[in-house]
């Protein structure tokens, strides 16, 4: 049995379900974030305006913890929404119970850092990518990666977190 296996029901056992309809803002750029969440099933994307144009740089599916971090993490404003691309179901908590489970089991504590290490590596290779990357790369990488991305996030989305605009991603695209 994986540790994530064993660990996620006990993780989960106080959290509350909620569920969000498709295209809801679940962390509302501007706005504190009160909760951590745990997507059971659905997809959301990361995103923020940039003088009118939104700029997504993150997409999260089943089984990812989402949160404005640094919002959670320091109460302050988030920097980011964080939104619904299609009906999801999540488990929600505050971030002090999360960390009373944290403190009380060694394995959630584990867990929680190694999720934490994924992610920042996620970021970290997606800078690297847009720093020394073509486009065209960046698209072919990310299919090879993460097909599923392809399949269930629309195609202005993919764009926008390519960098990149729908024309451009629709050429890449032919070029096969």
């Amino acid at each position: 049995m994986k540790l994530d296996e064993k660990i996620l029901p006990i993780i989960l056992s106080n959290f509350t379900e909620e569920k969000f309809g498709a295209k809801e803002i679940v962390i509302e750029e501007g706005k504190i974030a009160r909760k951590l969440y745990y997507i059971k099933k659905g997809v959301t994307r990361g995103w923020l305006n940039n003088d009118g144009k939104e700029i997504t740089f993150q997409f999260m599916f089943e089984g990812a913890f989402i949160s404005s971090w640094e919002s959670l993490f320091y109460n302050s404003p988030s920097l980011y929404n964080i939104e619904t691309i299609e009906p999801i179901d999540v488990y929600s908590t505050s971030l002090e119970e999360f960390r009373q489970k944290m403190d009380l089991d060694p394995d959630i504590k584990e867990f929680y850092y190694a999720s934490l290490e994924k992610r920042l590596l996620q970021y970290q290779k997606l800078f690297i990518s847009r720093i020394k990357d073509t486009a065209e790369q960046r698209y072919h990488d990310l299919f090879s990666q993460f097909p599923e991305i392809i399949r269930r996030i629309p195609q202005h989305y993919i764009a926008s977190y390519l960098g990149i605009t729908s024309v451009s991603l629709s050429r890449i695209r032919s070029r096969k």
